[in-house]
């Protein structure tokens, strides 16, 4: 079956559950955010599956550069409504009580069905599309348009609303009864009651006619006297249920598919053109199941950067590289410096990489992780028994036995609730563990030691204004760890520098 999102192959399957490093790295709230106007579309199984194929995910990202040509993307969104009327009319039939009042509804959810194909169908010929995905769905379309069993469906619907549409008959109500006799070129009394008023007319006057809601239910006197209806015209009637009968799966699988596939790509475009419109920068990053040589140039935090869409906050663009032997990026500095932001966008850029999404950077090349691991802190479960310090070790030990050399971690300050020599030396066993692994990692950590431990580690700061030690400037740098700026902003704020004590002692 063709698949927008993986090829001809389909889908490799949908996971159960939201992988659980989401809700460290903020991706729950990303993912939240991007699928909440698509609901009736169930996307978010789609951003739980991660490609580790470079070339899927190079046909995902010529689809969303095909999506960002403005009348493919109208196309696409006037199909998309087209096909939510229909799902919505024959889910309605389900609630219904009434035989041909279901029918009816049958008949006009398959022609608005056939009206948004061919209207899609008409759109795409011509149009110029780059990528295989779009294109190999157009070739679809254009030979499903042209069969017999479009033509059918289309044609018979059609010619079974026209015939409908003739039928005239008039209800006779006397002494609380009512009978259905054919239309017989009655008299039709309104319009020579309008006729005879309208001279008296002078100016607009005001409506008083009650406008009551439309509805899509049917009382049991309606259904009688369709009942009866029917009974005269047996005919279009009989045609109606015929029609019903030979299309009961109308729907073509392929389309249904396409209809919310292709919303995992409307969804995000949607989700960032608020962002873009800001000026905040996205790229198509170079992907490799293979190289480990990543870097990104003016990338960000994606949920941050929406959590503050309404916000006049400067988002502060930060950049990194690991290249040759280097995998673990090192991250030290103040305090609310940044440094977990940037952590958390290392993975975030990682995974929208790895489903084919342009991802906030001015220029990136990333990696396919087979998985990624995260450690941040958690809040202390009595129910577990278990003490910080263990529950560190355990999530720790469980994540490096399912690692691999394809796997991220990203770490932010583990061991905080023990000592110092500790925390170092649990830390550099850590370290070595992935090393050996070879496995690329960002860990966020007050131990500067480790920022400088082996040609595989990156040291990077978290930097201060020097004009104002105690300011946060929030730019992560390629810089070897030096905490004495820190420490001296810190000795600074608390009264504790020399000149400050000494103007105290006496």
């Amino acid at each position: 079956m063709v698949s927008i999102l993986n090829g001809k192959n389909g889908l490799h399957g949908e996971t159960t559950g939201q992988p659980d490093f989401f809700r460290d790295l903020n991706l729950d709230q990303v993912i939240g955010a991007i699928t909440r106007p698509k609901q009736e579309y169930n996307l978010q199984p789609f951003f739980w599956i991660p490609l580790r194929n470079a070339e899927t995910v190079r046909y995902r990202q010529e689809v969303f550069q095909d999506l960002e040509n403005q009348p493919v993307m109208e196309y696409i969104k006037e199909f998309a409504e087209g096909m939510s009327v229909t799902r919505r009319y024959v889910a309605m039939i389900e609630k219904l009580d009434f035989d041909y009042h279901k029918k009816g509804w049958f008949l006009e959810a398959a022609l608005v069905y056939c009206d948004a194909v061919m209207t899609l169908a008409r759109h795409l010929d011509g149009l110029p599309l780059s990528s295989l995905g779009l294109s190999t769905f157009r070739e679809y379309l254009m030979h499903y348009v042209q069969s017999s069993a479009y033509r059918s469906l289309a044609t018979e619907g059609q010619q079974v609303k026209n015939a409908l549409a003739e039928v005239k008959y008039c209800v006779v109500i006397k002494n609380g009864k009512f009978k259905v006799k054919r239309y017989e070129s009655e008299v039709d009394y309104s319009l020579g009651l309008e006729e005879t008023f309208k001279k008296f007319k002078q100016s607009d006057a005001q409506d008083y006619l009650a406008r009551l809601p439309e509805r899509t239910g049917m009382s049991h006197i309606e259904a009688k006297i369709l009942e009866f209806v029917a009974r005269l015209y047996p005919e279009p009637f009989a045609a109606l249920t015929r029609f019903c009968t030979e299309h009961h799966r109308f729907l073509d699988e392929v389309i249904q598919a396409f209809d919310r596939e292709v919303q995992f790509y409307v969804a995000y475009l949607e989700f960032i053109a608020d962002l873009k419109r800001q000026g905040l920068p996205f790229c198509y990053p170079k992907v490799s199941a293979t190289s480990k040589a990543v870097y990104v140039r003016d990338g960000f935090d994606l949920a941050l950067a929406h959590a503050w869409r309404y916000e006049k906050k400067a988002i502060v663009l930060n950049n990194f590289s690991l290249k040759g032997p280097e995998r673990i990026l090192v991250v030290t500095g103040p305090n609310q410096g940044g440094k977990t932001t940037f952590a958390r966008m290392f993975g975030q850029l990682h995974h929208l990489a790895s489903l084919g999404y342009p991802v906030p950077g001015r220029e990136a090349s990333l990696f396919l992780a087979d998985h990624i691991f995260t450690h941040f802190e958690r809040i202390e479960d009595i129910q577990s028994l278990q003490g910080k310090l263990e529950d560190d070790l355990i999530r720790i030990r469980d994540a490096l036995m399912h690692a691999t050399a394809d796997s991220i971690f990203i770490l932010n300050e583990i061991f905080s609730s023990t000592t110092v020599q500790d925390a170092l030396f649990l830390s550099k066993e850590i370290m070595a563990r992935l090393m050996d692994l070879d496995a690329v990692a960002v860990w966020v950590t007050f131990l500067e030691e480790l920022a400088s431990l082996s040609e595989k580690t990156v040291s990077m700061v978290a930097l201060i204004d020097p004009d104002d030690p105690t300011r946060r400037t929030f730019k992560i740098v390629h810089k070897p760890a030096d905490g004495l700026a820190y420490a001296l902003s810190l000795a600074r704020k608390h009264g504790l520098t020399c000149e400050q004590l000494q103007e105290r002692i006496p």
